[in-house]
């Protein structure tokens, strides 16, 4: 037997409202002990400072060598692969740390100048240097006086 609700929604409407709200907060970034569970690896920070974006990414146990970086107009793309720093053969009681390869890409507020990106590790933390292309940077036009009438 259903019974229904005091706020008199009937349970399956309740449920569907429930789950829409859970996706919604999920997409958002709102949820909290989900969305943690499910955050993108690496955390990446983007900021602006005059004519340059910078992007600080967290790579702990990650090695300059076993990193690719790319940019393509306003996508940054961060590429690598992080080892493990346990003996083969080692039972794991618990195994937060993720190992193996990994993948990610931000669309970045406008185009960078691919051929200036300055690149450095250091800590765990990669920093990169963006600087903005040509194309992305403010123009002043010289207005010119017309034929007059």
């Amino acid at each position: 037997m259903v019974r229904w609700r005091p706020n008199g929604r009937h349970p399956f409407v309740q449920l569907r409202s429930d789950f829409d709200r859970l996706m919604g907060d999920l997409l958002s970034g709102t949820a909290a002990p989900v969305a943690r569970a499910v955050r993108a690896f690496p955390a990446v920070n983007v900021w602006e400072e005059g004519e340059q974006l910078f992007a600080e990414a967290e790579l702990p146990g990650t090695k300059k060598e076993d990193l690719e970086i790319s940019v393509t107009g306003n996508e940054l793309t961060i590429r690598g692969r992080r080892g493990s720093s346990v003996a083969e053969g080692t039972s794991f009681h618990r195994q937060e740390r993720g190992v193996g390869e990994f993948s990610r890409s931000l669309r970045l507020p406008y185009d960078v100048d691919a051929e200036q990106v300055e690149a450095t590790l250091r800590d765990g933390v990669l920093l990169l240097k963006l600087p903005k292309a040509a194309s992305a940077k403010p123009r002043k036009i010289q207005v010119q006086s017309g034929p007059s009438t």
